[in-house]
């Protein structure tokens, strides 16, 4: 495979790693930590991280717990989870937070269904755009002849084919997973 074609794959599965990422902050029903990865809570005037300053853990697959290694820090950690505004009632127990996950309804599972689509169909764009930065490259520069200009062309359409393709079976099973009950 050419050099750019590598290249181009490369940051095709960036992409899609990115993407795989977005999903995992999707509500499943189940609890998962990564569920509050997007949490930023206010540590001394610092937007922090909330796995960075606390542990979570799952409790009977149902619960997430959320224990501060400074107990200070409970009051922060529930006001940013409260404006991360994920869905989830954090419970303040003195020691911990306890983040109940409630079973999802058919209509949520579907928006949720909506969202990781829409989370697929902004990952294929990004695997798009790298495809059309790589052939404007090769057809960019007159240095290359036609023939090794089609051939790389085919090469990183192939990889393109490819992503897209890996893009819509990890979306297929994330819907899978978010449909069942």
């Amino acid at each position: 495979m050419d050099e750019l074609a590598n290249e181009a794959k490369l940051n095709m599965e960036k992409s899609i790693d990115s993407y795989k990422t977005s999903l995992n902050t999707l509500r499943t029903g189940r609890a998962n930590a990564a569920i509050l990865d997007s949490v930023r809570v206010d540590y001394y005037g610092t937007p922090t991280p909330l796995n960075q300053i606390s542990a979570v853990s799952v409790v009977e697959g149902k619960q997430l717990v959320v224990k501060p290694y400074d107990k200070n820090d409970l009051k922060s950690i529930v006001a940013a989870i409260n404006a991360a505004n994920i869905g989830l009632v954090p419970v303040n127990d003195g020691q911990v937070v306890r983040l109940n996950i409630p079973p999802l309804t058919e209509d949520r599972r579907k928006e949720i269904v909506k969202q990781a689509r829409k989370f697929a169909e902004e990952c294929k764009v990004a695997i798009r755009n790298i495809r059309r930065d790589y052939i404007s490259i090769i057809k960019d520069d007159e240095e290359f002849s036609e023939d090794y200009q089609k051939k790389v062309e085919k090469e990183i359409q192939d990889v393109t084919d490819q992503s897209i393709k890996k893009v819509d079976e990890i979306t297929k099973e994330k819907e899978k997973e978010i449909m069942a009950i």
